[in-house]
C-alpha cells in the first residue's frame, strides 16, 4: 500500500512506515502523475482533490488534517468510491484563542458580538465572549440556532464568521449585508476564504481582521495593507501544537479504520517549534504579512506553532 503525506502534517513521521510505503511531498507536488499509484492521501487545504488530480488513480482514501474540506470534491469522491474524511473540531480551541487575542489586543468596549456559525469553533467563541462580558448573538440557520443575519447586522458591534465554505455561505458577508451593519462594526473572518466578499468589505469602510482569504495563497495586497485591516494573518488561526496533534491523530484513526488496521498512535516524541505566544503575537504576524503579502505561503510554512 502506498500513502502520500503532505510534509507539513506533523506527528506522523515513521508511524505508517510499518504498514505502508510512505512518501512525503510538498503540497504542490501532489500531481496526477504522483498520485496515480497511491492508495491513500493525507493532505491539508493546499491540495485540491478533484477529477483533475484523481482521475485514473487508484486512490481509495483521503484524509485532510483540517476542519475545512471545500478543497475536496466530495461528490466526485463519493461517485468514484473514494472515502474521505476531515477533522472537525481538531483546532477549534486554537481559533477561539485567536479571536480572544483580537478582542483583548484591540481593547474593545464590552459590547455586542455576533457569531455566524455555531459549530465547534463558534460554540467556544460564544462561551469565551460571554465570560469576557460581551452580549452574544448567535446565527446558525441549519442548526435552528439564534437570530437572523439581519438582526446580527443591525445589533452587533463585532461580527465573526465561523461557517464552512459551500454554496450557501459563499460571500455570506457581501455588500448588501455590510450595508446593513453598523458603520464601524468590526468584521472578522477566521473561517474560510470566500465566506467574506473581500472587495465589498474593502469598499464598505468597515474595520476588519482577516485570517482566511479568497484566492489563497495569492491574496489581494490592497485588502491586506489597507488601514482598515486592523490585523491580517496567513491562515494560521487554527495553527497550534494541540490542534495539529489532534488533526494528525484523527487522520491516523480514520486511516486505520478504513484499511482495517490495528490502531496506531502519533509520534509521541515530536517536538514542535514553538514561536508566538503571549500578548502581541498577532500584531507581529500582521506586520509580517502586511510587509510582504506576496510571501503569504512562505510565511505560513515557516509559522512556528503556538
Amino acid at each position: 500500500m502506498k500513502v502520500l503525506i503532505d510534509r507539513y502534517v506533523p506527528f506522523l513521521a515513521g508511524v505508517l512506515d510499518q504498514v505502508a510505503q510512505v512518501e512525503w511531498l510538498e503540497p504542490e507536488a501532489f500531481t496526477p502523475e504522483r498520485v496515480r499509484s497511491a492508495d491513500a492521501l493525507i493532505i491539508r487545504t493546499r491540495t485540491q482533490c478533484d477529477a483533475t488530480l484523481l482521475e485514473g488513480s487508484q486512490v481509495r482514501f483521503i484524509a485532510t488534517a483540517t476542519i475545512g474540506y471545500d478543497h475536496i470534491d466530495t461528490a466526485y469522491c463519493d461517485a468514484h468510491g473514494i472515502a474521505w474524511t476531515n477533522c472537525p473540531g481538531c483546532n477549534a480551541q486554537a481559533v477561539c484563542d485567536y479571536i480572544e487575542e483580537v478582542l483583548s489586543t484591540l481593547n474593545f468596549q464590552l459590547s455586542t458580538i455576533g457569531i455566524v456559525g455555531v459549530g465547534h469553533v463558534g460554540y467556544l467563541v460564544a462561551q469565551m465572549a460571554k465570560q469576557l462580558g460581551y452580549r452574544v448573538l448567535l446565527n446558525d440557520p441549519p442548526k435552528g440556532i439564534g437570530v437572523s443575519l439581519d438582526e446580527i447586522a443591525a445589533q452587533a458591534d463585532i461580527i465573526t464568521f465561523h461557517t464552512p465554505l459551500d454554496a450557501s455561505t459563499y460571500h455570506l458577508c457581501n455588500a448588501a449585508f455590510l450595508a446593513q451593519c453598523k458603520p464601524d462594526a468590526l468584521i472578522i473572518n477566521a473561517a474560510r476564504g470566500g465566506v467574506v466578499d473581500e472587495l465589498a468589505l474593502l469598499k464598505s469602510g468597515h474595520p476588519y481582521v482577516l485570517d482566511c482569504w479568497e484566492g489563497e495563497p495569492h491574496i489581494t495586497p490592497e485588502v491586506c495593507q489597507n488601514e482598515r485591516a486592523l490585523y491580517t494573518s496567513y491562515h494560521i488561526a487554527g495553527y497550534s501544537w494541540e490542534g495539529k496533534k489532534n488533526a494528525s491523530q484523527m487522520c491516523l484513526d480514520a486511516f486505520c479504520h478504513f484499511f482495517g488496521l490495528s490502531p496506531l498512535s502519533i509520534q509521541k516524541n515530536f517536538v514542535p517549534l514553538h514561536g508566538f505566544s503571549g500578548q502581541g503575537w498577532l500584531k507581529q504576524v500582521s506586520e509580517e504579512l502586511k510587509a510582504a503579502p506576496e510571501q503569504f505561503e512562505q510565511l505560513r510554512k515557516q509559522y512556528k506553532l503556538r
